[in-house]
């Protein structure tokens, strides 16, 4: 009757990661019947701070089967269950999305146990997975690993099942359709002539004023999202009710998208893009001297005012950089932040930590590789290109950093070799370079999803 999950992954959003593990749990209304748990090969690296995190490095998923080897087990698992996740949106989007890329066709009742907690378990200050096993005594054996996650979920879900005194999992069943509901003001015809490629969206009003402004690699699959009965956020608010005209940009390239999102919501300030507007959107990289007299590095979320040595859009993407960092010069995960604690960090005993953490290495020593570090951390003078899929085949986008700064975008005819820069410059429409549009560009060199990086340094 319910298919309890967890999932790992390689990252965060369905669209660009993939999945390393999953672990199912079956419940039958009564009792836990039966489990199913596999490692996955995801066929693509996985970032060091999620290792950290999961314990799952490439040495462990290098013999696992490809999800498209499983897809028909995890579908029997799944099919004809209700699912249940912890955050189950996030565990479904990526089942659904692997499925769907191996030939599978599934959709499911879900249930979240975050959402159910709050309404059956009133008062807690905390609905975490952690603080939810704690306050019913539950330990989880392996946490952050798919099993010990999915089983503590099951565990959980069952006494919720048996202290649901009002209905609360059968009403919210009856939510649970999934099926797709316009907004009542925008006509038929507007939805469906919307395109399934990457770009950005306008949502506008009855005097057509841009309410919102959103990005997306597949500008149709997004926004059928935003109407779905798993989007919440959208369900209640009256943003549905105003909608009366979608407009959109293609730009083929994410980059692009991404850019023009963050330019337009700033150059017009749409009323619904509160997230935006308000969130930390910058992750920096700090350095400090402690008591000991050992230079430290911090990745913390960027304040007003305050000047980090390099800055991402995302934690995600600076623990990345901060992880390749500690590799290449061999610092001590604690002292830059990657690790808690007060004893000896784990890369010591695996002789990868030289012993700053336990005073085994001199401060002096020490901070000569973290100032090498440091130093590579400054302003790039680099010109760049970089090339991806335009809007059509027939062409392809370039976005072009020009001595270390973002200098515009442009699309380009697709057919023969890029050789010089100066060759490029008639199709770029120059843009102006801000701490927010840098941050981007930081995070898409860390880790490039798709194109080809030109290195034009020599040119200018």
């Amino acid at each position: 009757m319910y298919a309890i999950v967890d999932i790992e992954t390689t990252g965060g959003f369905a669209d660009t990661h993939r999945i390393t593990e999953v672990a199912i749990y079956h419940h039958d209304g009564m009792q836990i019947t039966d489990h199913y748990h596999t490692l996955v090969n995801p066929g693509r690296d996985i970032p060091y701070f999620i290792t950290g995190l999961t314990g799952i490095d490439a040495s462990m998923v290098k013999d696992a089967p490809l999800f498209e080897e499983i897809a028909d087990e995890v579908l029997r698992q799944l099919e004809g269950r209700i699912f249940v996740a912890h955050n189950a949106h996030f565990d479904y989007s990526f089942l659904r999305k692997e499925l769907e890329e191996a030939g599978r066709n599934w959709s499911a009742r879900k249930l979240c146990t975050v959402r159910l907690s709050r309404k059956i378990v009133p008062g807690l200050k905390s609905y975490s997975l952690g603080r939810l096993a704690e306050h019913f005594g539950i330990i989880i054996t392996d946490r952050h690993r798919a099993t010990g996650d999915a089983e503590a979920t099951a565990r959980i879900f069952d006494l919720l099942l048996k202290q649901d005194a009002d209905g609360v999992i059968a009403k919210a069943l009856l939510r649970s359709s999934g099926e797709t509901i316009l907004p009542p003001n925008l006509p038929r015809s507007e939805f469906e002539k919307l395109p399934a490629a990457s770009g950005i969206y306008f949502f506008h009003d009855e005097k057509g004023t841009v309410i919102y402004v959103g990005k997306a690699i597949n500008i149709r699959k997004r926004i059928t999202g935003h109407f779905s009965g798993e989007a919440r956020e959208w369900n209640r608010s009256n943003v549905r009710n105003e909608i009366h005209q979608i407009s959109y940009e293609l730009t083929g390239s994410e980059l692009i998208a991404l850019i023009r999102e963050a330019q337009e919501i700033r150059r017009i300030w749409p009323r619904y893009n509160i997230a935006q507007k308000f969130r930390a959107e910058e992750w920096g990289i700090f350095d400090y001297e402690d008591q000991q007299g050992y230079c430290r590095l911090a990745v913390t979320p960027v304040a007003r005012g305050s000047h980090p040595l390099i800055s991402f859009a995302s934690k995600g993407d600076a623990w990345n950089f901060m992880w390749e960092k500690v590799q290449a010069h061999t610092l001590c995960p604690r002292l830059t932040g990657l690790q808690k604690g007060s004893a000896a960090c784990y890369s010591h005993a695996e002789g990868n930590c030289l012993g700053a953490c336990v005073g085994q290495e001199s401060a002096e020593a020490y901070n000569t590789r973290v100032r090498q570090a440091i130093d590579e951390m400054g302003a790039s003078d680099e010109t760049l290109l970089i090339v991806d899929k335009g809007r059509t085949s027939e062409e392809q986008s370039v976005v072009l950093i020009e001595r270390g700064a973002y200098a515009g975008f442009g699309f380009i005819p697709s057919a023969g070799q890029i050789e010089r820069l100066d060759d490029v410059r008639p199709y770029i429409k120059s843009g102006r370079d801000n701490r927010f549009v840098q941050n981007l560009i930081n995070s898409y060199l860390l880790e490039p999803r798709s194109g080809t990086i030109y290195d034009f340094s020599h040119e200018v």
